[in-house]
């Protein structure tokens, strides 16, 4: 992916209350919820973009959000992982809290009234759509998640005619898909919505739609029975699941799919893959809990939750804690490490967009700096430019960053073998074939995990830039 995968659509607070139920209520024959504990995420388009960026992707997310405090708890929820286009919105942001009890759902109650508003002429949104657009142009593919709240109706002329795949999640409230999607993601139930002709089976209705909406293909979701997919010019077949999910909740699971299939168009797989691996991830996804096993870790330094005030705890350690106190309060709480190196010589946005998607593959980012005099042997006698104790202290005041440690070797493989990180995040012009550190990682039992960088950042280019400008 040379571009970020952008997201068009509605956000929503989604809240989880959840307790115990032991008894009834002595005046109805309802449940008696006790114990209630709150779970804040993201919910629509802000739940597809939290997923896809947790799968290391950069993500423009173009999505109208209130000034108010659901409005705000959401923005503090995707902002340390996902770059949002903020639109203006009519009304309150929507909240839907379900109260649930033994992982199952008793009530669901809606709030907020909220509706994109806008348009691109008027001066008070005239910037967020410029910013919108240069979204769109720069994409590697692009998810509309409509939740049927105006955001996509807003879009929908920057929308048609996209050079790059155009996937489109419907909602029965939202209007009909722009015509030359690469791929329509109905569930059976939207489809049946869409479809003027009677409901005879997936098949049919997948095929119809392929011609109604003059779509390159739709896949019909169909839950524990996989999905079925129809593409232009009479092709069709079912997309069976792996296996059978084991978990029951399945909240959040379209999403999944959507964002899957999305991310697998950008990266150049074909449609009948992207569906697969979409099929595969949405049932990993129920199996692991759904929606509900979502849980928005944080350190007290950079909670994103100061209008979330139920985030989940953070992994219990002090500030200013090093990073091997970092590495083993983690482990003691059962969470993930995540860690990453390199010279960090004239920070730039590029570095900056890196470790916040690092960051959220985990509980705790370490960041492991070379030492001057290693830095000095790798790329030599006129680097660094900035001394390893300003490049500490820059990378300690970020606040997606729980810890930075210093090493003198010319490769972090022995403080890898130290730290025992979980995940090692390298940027996208790493292969892990040529990374000296890669067999490090494999023998403490990590993984490693390449993220794409930011196009046009990298410290040798502003070093030139700055020379050639003197």
């Amino acid at each position: 992916m040379s571009g970020p995968l952008v997201i068009v659509g509605d956000s929503l607070l989604d809240v989880d209350v959840e307790g115990t139920a032991d008894r009834l209520c002595p005046d109805a024959p309802v449940p008696v919820v006790e114990g209630q504990a709150e779970h804040h995420r993201p919910g629509g388009a802000g739940l597809a973009a939290l997923l896809a960026a947790r799968d290391g992707t950069r993500v423009v997310l173009i999505t109208a959000l209130g000034d108010d405090p659901s409005g705000r708890c959401l923005e503090d929820l995707l902002s340390p992982t996902v770059e949002i286009v903020r639109l203006p919105l009519r009304g309150t942001t929507v909240r839907k809290a379900r109260v649930r009890a033994r992982g199952q759902t008793l009530v669901r109650i809606d709030t907020g009234d909220g509706r994109a508003m806008g348009r691109p002429g008027q001066i008070a949104s005239a910037s967020a759509f410029a910013r919108a657009a240069d979204a769109l142009a720069a994409a590697s593919a692009v998810l509309v998640a409509d939740y049927g709240r105006g955001v996509a109706d807003l879009m929908r002329e920057p929308l048609r005619g996209l050079d790059v795949p155009l996937v489109w999640d419907p909602h029965p409230r939202g209007s009909l898909p722009v015509r030359g999607c690469a791929l329509v993601t109905p569930s059976e139930a939207e489809a049946r919505g869409m479809c003027e002709e009677p409901y005879v089976s997936p098949e049919r209705t997948a095929r119809r739609l392929v011609r109604d909406l003059d779509a390159e293909a739709v896949a019909i979701t169909l839950g524990e029975r996989g999905a079925m997919l129809a593409r232009r010019g009479g092709r069709f077949g079912p997309v069976p699941v792996p296996h059978v999910a084991s978990g029951t909740d399945a909240c959040g699971a379209g999403d999944r799919f959507a964002a899957a299939a999305a991310l697998a168009l950008a990266d150049g797989a074909s449609t009948e893959d992207a569906v697969a691996r979409a099929v595969g991830e949405a049932t990993r996804f129920v199996e692991e809990g759904g929606a509900a096993a979502l849980r928005l870790h944080h350190s007290g330094q950079h909670r994103p939750g100061r209008h979330c005030p139920a985030a989940e705890p953070p992994v219990p350690f002090a500030p200013g804690a090093s990073a091997f106190e970092v590495a083993a309060a983690v482990r003691a709480a059962g969470g993930r490490l995540i860690a990453t190196g390199g010279c960090f010589d004239l920070l730039h946005a590029g570095h900056v967009s890196l470790l916040r998607r690092a960051r959220a593959l985990g509980d705790a980012l370490v960041v492991c700096v070379n030492s001057d005099d290693s830095i000095r042997r790798l790329k030599g006698p006129s680097r660094p430019l900035v001394s390893e104790r300003d490049r500490v202290e820059v990378l300690r005041a970020l606040g997606c960053v729980d810890a930075v440690t210093v090493f003198g070797e010319d490769t972090p493989s022995e403080v890898i073998e130290r730290l025992c990180p979980d995940v090692w995040v390298k940027g996208g012009d790493y292969d892990e074939r040529s990374m000296p550190e890669a067999e490090a990682v494999r023998r403490a039992g990590g993984e490693v995990v390449i993220l794409p960088t930011v196009p046009g950042y990298s410290t040798t280019g502003l070093i030139a830039a700055a020379r050639a400008a003197s």
